[in-house]
């Protein structure tokens, strides 16, 4: 693995999220979050590794903004910010939750140790599940519920869920953390009287590359070479792709794109019983002596 990449990646990927997290978003759009935090991502040297995600109150993740989106942050809120970085598709992965209701501090300040307690416990050779142990405990001192089916996950070069997940509860989840494998961990967090699940809303607007057969449209098999050839199988949005193309248009071929199997849509995650989620996430590489934080602050 190359580690250099990773760690130039956490850098970038760290200080947009300290400055996200440092900004008053009041009265700005999700777009303006997006396009916000994304530039400062490429002014920092490194490419996008996802669309920003800009997720209020009971939606846990997976919303980012269409074009010309106009949902505004108000007052009150609670903004999840998850943010990607990459260096030649060796990926940072990192978020942090913006709170706007004092009410829901000790939520933000749960995730945050839960955060710190799953990187305390990772290590080359520890149990994954020994992770989500550790998440689970801080959570539940302070009386609030883990999201139970969302989790962290392995990274690979050009691949964000990689094919194992570290449990944000505990688990039976067997694998052992490797030292030649990059990690996200991404505790979720609801109140007491929230049901601890996720559910799909009805928004899509996050996708991803799932297969390089040609669909039998011209246009659509062109819009998936280009594509392919910015995101690979990174996930990617509408809004990246007007320009190239007119959003009407974008949203056709997307559509013959998704049909087709071609393309993956990504629903957006709610919090099932409609309460509000805090978020906290790092991305580390496990050593003999403990994690490597690639995404902490400087």
């Amino acid at each position: 693995m190359n580690v250099a990449d990773y760690e130039k990646a956490g850098a970038v990927a760290a200080k947009a999220r300290e400055a996200a997290r440092s900004r008053d978003w009041v009265g700005k759009t999700v777009l303006e979050i997006c396009e916000r935090v994304e530039g400062d991502i490429r002014k920092g040297g490194a490419a996008c590794a996802f669309p920003v995600n800009a997720s209020i109150n009971e939606v846990a993740a997976h919303y980012t903004a269409e074009p010309g989106d106009g949902l505004t942050v108000e007052e009150g809120d609670l903004v999840k910010i998850d943010l990607g970085a990459h260096v030649d598709g060796h990926i940072a992965d990192t978020a942090v939750t913006v709170n706007y209701d004092p009410r829901y501090d000790e939520l933000v300040e749960a995730a945050e140790e839960a955060l710190a307690a799953a990187m305390e416990a990772a290590a080359a050779g520890v149990k994954a599940s020994a992770v989500g142990r550790a998440i689970h405990g801080a959570i539940k001192r302070h009386g609030f519920k883990p999201i139970a089916n969302l989790s962290g996950h392995s990274l690979d070069r050009y691949t964000i869920h990689a094919g194992r997940s570290i449990p944000n509860t505990w688990s039976l989840t067997s694998f052992s953390l490797s030292d030649t494998t990059a990690y996200a961990c991404e505790p979720f967090v609801t109140t007491g009287d929230g049901l601890g699940y996720v559910r799909e809303g009805k928004a899509r607007n996050i996708y991803a590359v799932s297969g390089r057969k040609r669909t039998g449209t011209p246009e659509a098999d062109r819009m998936l070479d280009s594509i392919w050839e910015r995101f690979n199988m990174l996930p990617f949005a509408l809004r990246w792709l007007v320009g190239e193309w007119e959003e009407a248009e974008a949203r056709r071929l997307l559509d013959v794109l998704v049909s087709k199997k071609a393309v993956r849509a990504y629903p957006v995650l709610v919090e099932a019983n409609g309460k509000r989620v805090a978020q906290a996430e790092h991305t580390f590489i496990p050593g003999s002596s403990g994690a490597r934080i690639t995404t902490a602050a400087a």
